[in-house]
């Protein structure tokens, strides 16, 4: 069996595309869905500028197929829960479409920039192209991010340091690298916000928010890739 890693461009639906025009808002499932009617339900956790989500959650809550959007955290903060009620006869399903072609998937599927990321699981009968071409055929778009036996996967297995890239922002990306070349990072540190700032043209407090989204990033993806410590008795 392999792993494979898909990013997906939705086209023509409001996660891919109201997500397109905010990209430094990164949405998540963090629930399954409930109901069996045109009604269904579930629990979407929304990250990133506390400054621009609301306005997003505005845009997305005004798309079509959204029924409903509840805040159940203050939007004014880094990481908002959701409860999102949407009528599926009018939300084209990447999991629908998996499932009706046999498909295993990872759960909890984020989203930025307008890309959802898509682990799937692959036997020997399943056939990338095919699935790449049902995907494409329905007008999206994909790119391959890896694909890898399962036995070749270890607790060592190297980041993927390109994904990990494409899901920063520029500005994010720019900051980041600029604190790393001034030493902000070192044991004695060799920079300070405000000389970050300075240097790539943005206030301190500006500065500060775009790095800390940056580690966080950085962070949420080692995360996937470290043991975790066993439970003290």
């Amino acid at each position: 069996m392999r792993e494979v890693i898909l990013l997906i461009r939705h086209h023509g639906e409001p996660e891919s595309d109201i997500s397109a025009r905010y990209p430094e808002v990164t949405l998540q499932s963090r629930s399954s869905m409930t109901g069996r009617t045109a009604s269904r339900k579930r629990i979407i956790e929304v990250s990133g500028d506390p400054a621009v989500i609301p306005a997003f959650l505005d845009e997305f809550g005004e798309a079509d197929p959204i029924l409903a959007l509840e805040p159940l955290s203050p939007v004014n903060r880094e990481r908002v829960f959701v409860a999102m009620t949407y009528d599926a006869y009018k939300w084209d399903s990447i999991s629908e479409r998996l499932s009706d072609m046999g498909i295993h998937y990872r759960n909890g599927t984020t989203i930025t920039a307008g890309w959802e990321r898509w682990t799937l699981y692959l036997g020997d009968d399943d056939d990338l192209p095919t699935i790449v071409g049902a995907i494409e055929g329905a007008g999206n778009e994909t790119r391959l991010v890896r694909s890898v036996e399962l036995s070749d996967i270890d607790v060592n297995e190297q980041l993927d340091v390109t994904e990990l890239v494409r899901e920063l922002t520029s500005r994010q990306r720019e900051v980041l690298a600029t604190a790393i070349e001034r030493g902000y990072y070192r044991v004695q540190r060799e920079s300070t916000i405000e000389e970050i700032g300075e240097e790539v043209g943005i206030a301190p407090t500006t500065t500060w928010e775009h790095l800390k989204r940056a580690e966080h990033k950085v962070m949420r993806e080692m995360a996937d890739h470290l043991d975790r410590p066993a439970a003290r008795r």
